[in-house]
């Protein structure tokens, strides 16, 4: 039911970029970490200090990690959107990169595939810069029928494999359909929605760090 109202919301939010940095003193001798994805992660309907990239940040800085996580986020974006923007979206050098991208794909019902060669090119240019990744994965909605579904939500599993990045199956595990945790319009996180997209993930950021070679404590 979630994904099914998307089409009202995030779409209608087609070029409302968010691009900021959340600085704190704790990570300005650590590293920095691009959220590359769209409304659901930039924080759409939501104060910066609530945005999934500000609330990690947050969290990763009291788990004692020196980390500054910067939003590179435009709702009502694509993987197409994302890969032509990568470049200057990632800025110099990051620690690495959380790839959250592929909703808008599935909503406009556009080609699996032409989802896959998109993130596969952003994971072979990030590959070749050395720069970890941890992919975010998205589930395409009921409404598209069981054969799309399959085969959309199996691109994050083989992109996983293929590149061997740190892998989330499910960006909004936990949160989708559950009234409370999202907004008024059914589809994006609330404040204490993003808390649990956070909780449920850290694991998977702490594994990202790791092949950052960054360990708790280090500045």
């Amino acid at each position: 039911m979630w994904l099914r109202r998307i089409i009202a919301t995030v779409l209608l939010c087609t070029g409302v970029v968010t691009h900021a940095t959340i600085d704190t003193q704790a990570a300005e001798n650590g590293i920095t970490l691009v959220v590359l994805g769209d409304s659901l992660s930039a924080g759409y309907g939501l104060p910066a200090a609530d945005a999934f990239p500000a609330k990690l940040e947050k969290a990763l800085g009291e788990r004692g990690y020196a980390v500054r996580v910067e939003n590179s986020g435009v709702s009502g974006d694509t993987t197409a959107g994302g890969r032509a923007r990568l470049g200057w979206a990632i800025g110099n050098d990051p620690g690495g990169v959380i790839l959250e991208l592929g909703a808008n794909d599935a909503l406009r019902g556009l080609e699996p595939e032409r989802a896959y060669d998109n993130l596969a090119a952003m994971l072979s240019e990030l590959k070749a810069k050395n720069i970890p990744v941890l992919l975010a994965g998205m589930k395409a909605p009921p409404n598209m029928g069981e054969d799309y579904a399959k085969e959309f939500d199996a691109v994050y599993t083989r992109l996983a494999r293929e590149f061997d990045v740190v892998f989330y199956p499910f960006f909004l595990d936990g949160v989708a359909g559950t009234p409370s945790l999202n907004q008024d319009d059914g589809i994006h996180p609330t404040a204490e929605g993003v808390d649990v997209i956070v909780e449920r993930i850290m694991p998977e950021v702490e594994a990202l760090l790791d092949r950052a070679g960054l360990a708790k404590g280090q500045n």
